[in-house]
């Protein structure tokens, strides 16, 4: 989604300044897309896996100890400021095991998924890169306006514990567990998202 010019961030010229609406309508689009592929790959690796409980289980993702609303009226209940640190923790948290999901699929060539199945996975860290970079542009752009505090964003998300996974050597098994914590994760930033845009725009579609 990219516009016939640069995105304007810090005073630079020649480029197309984007309202809010405009920014949320993108990150919303990604965030939902990534979602979609997280769930598409997860049932892909499911299918090569006996059935089976997960191995990881909700309470040892590696996101566990960010914590989230468990639903939409919990959400709504959050200041703006809250939720987007949320939401941008959750996505920095991920960069790292997506990037690492990626590469230790790209390398398993002697299960016939992995090969199709990785070009999702590399798809899926793009996005998770993107995503973060969008949604860093929403939250300049509501700190300008007022709309949230300036200190958000500078809160650290814990370690990420990609060496959760890294100590399974990220076998397919893993793989599916991953997905199943990501998969979940990317749920709840889509819904954030949404509910951030209406509190704040309550004008527009909601």
């Amino acid at each position: 989604m990219v516009g016939a010019a640069p995105i304007c961030s810090h005073g630079q010229t020649g480029c197309h300044e984007l309202s809010l609406a405009d920014l949320f309508e993108r990150v919303i689009q990604q965030s939902s897309r990534m979602h979609a592929i997280s769930s598409d790959l997860h049932s892909e690796v499911g299918q090569f896996l006996f059935p089976s409980k997960n191995q990881i289980g909700k309470q040892k993702c590696h996101t566990y100890g960010i914590m989230t609303p468990e639903d939409k009226e919990n959400a709504q209940r959050l200041r703006r400021d809250e939720l987007m640190e949320v939401i941008l923790r959750l996505l920095e948290a991920w960069e790292s095991p997506v990037s690492q999901l990626h590469r230790s699929m790209a390398q398993d060539r002697h299960q016939d998924f992995e090969h199709d199945s990785s070009n999702k996975a590399l798809e899926m860290n793009h996005m998770v890169q993107e995503l973060r970079n969008g949604v860093a542009k929403v939250a300049e752009k509501m700190k300008l306006m007022g709309v949230i505090s300036n200190a958000v964003g500078d809160i650290a998300s814990p370690p990420s514990a990609a060496s959760l996974y890294e100590r399974a050597a990220l076998r397919s098994v893993y793989h599916h567990d991953l997905l199943y914590c990501f998969r979940r994760d990317s749920n709840k930033v889509q819904n954030y998202l949404r509910i951030l845009k209406c509190t704040i725009l309550p004008e527009l579609d909601c």
